[in-house]
């Protein structure tokens, strides 16, 4: 399905102002879904789609699926215009979504044979087998699907999105509701979907997930874009830093510092954060000195991404 789509292609993702507004029903306003929508996301990359809920993320995932009519904007899926190449576009994206829809009394290899002949996929070019054991379900591949465990039930949405070779992927909310060890198993996969080239969107409310995960990040908030940058440099947006302080004796009344905050924690620790473009960690540590504090232990806790998404959505509201 995919030998028709460009040979070069920058972005996988390109849209530019994009705008969706539904219309207003029991003389309520029109919902602003998408507020003009500029957003490029790489080729090859593992990209982080973020936002509260409500935020506009399964909009914009449901525009470029060719599930839901854009009002206005132009967007690209592997260099397909959804409007103009609206069949080719579609070909080039597979959506694994949120719920858990697949039909209990169909076996994996039935599903899968059933959305790849959804898809126009020839039965000689089928993959069925060979994608079943990439997601470790190669020995469930004729079991009923209501026999499956639920995170059985995610790694088979996965690969009915795969049926049809798209070089995208779109994971929305990939591992709500799966433990800890199906979630670390159903992210290897992923990512060795991407080091083979495909390039993975990803939206999740595991904050943690993101960051570890993600070469990039944009967060929506209100239907508006608030952010996009590399991971690294989104997390630098916070200007501050920790230091959690184990004294050498209790503190009851925690010192009063220039240009730093200091507070005792219920274990007893200090908790000192300054922002380093005002202060430095060496001068803060000075001025615990002359409060005449010792120190008996000393960890370094820098910014991450959730609070850099509390800091913009908060912002944004």
């Amino acid at each position: 399905m995919t030998d028709s789509h460009p040979k070069v292609v920058a972005d996988a993702i390109c849209a530019r102002g994009l705008n969706k507004v539904y219309a207003s029903a029991n003389n309520q306003p029109p919902k602003h879904a998408l507020k003009s929508i500029d957003l490029s996301i790489p080729r090859g990359s593992i990209f982080g789609l973020l936002g509260p809920n409500g935020a506009g993320k399964s909009t914009f995932i449901n525009i470029l699926a060719g599930l839901v009519m854009k009002t206005s904007g132009t967007a690209e899926v592997w260099g397909f215009d959804i409007d103009a190449s609206p069949r080719q576009a579609r070909a080039s994206i597979g959506v694994v979504p949120q719920e858990l829809n697949i039909d209990p009394f169909f076996t994996p290899a039935e599903a899968m044979e059933t959305q790849a002949g959804l898809y126009g996929v020839p039965r000689r070019e089928r993959r069925t087998m060979e994608i079943l054991d990439a997601m470790g379900l190669a020995d469930k591949a004729h079991a009923y699907a209501r026999t499956l465990s639920g995170g059985m039930r995610r790694r088979l949405l996965v690969a009915k999105a795969m049926v049809h070779n798209p070089p995208i992927l779109v994971l929305d909310e990939p591992t709500a509701g799966v433990d800890i060890d199906l979630r670390r198993q159903l992210w290897e996969r992923v990512v060795e979907m991407n080091k083979a080239g495909v390039t993975i969107v990803l939206t999740t409310h595991y904050l943690e997930e993101a960051q570890e995960l993600c070469d990039r990040i944009a967060i929506i908030d209100q239907g508006t874009l608030v952010a996009c940058d590399n991971t690294k440099s989104l997390i630098s947006r916070i200007d501050n830093k920790t230091l959690l302080i184990q004294p050498t004796s209790d503190i009851d009344t925690p010192p009063k510092l220039q240009r730093a905050s200091c507070e005792r924690r219920d274990d007893g620790q200090l908790s000192v954060t300054f922002n380093p473009s005002e202060t430095t960690a060496g001068d803060v540590l000075a001025q615990l000195a002359e409060a005449h504090i010792g120190i008996r232990d000393l960890t370094t806790v820098g910014a991450d991404l959730e609070n850099v998404f509390l800091k913009l959505t908060r912002k944004a509201s």
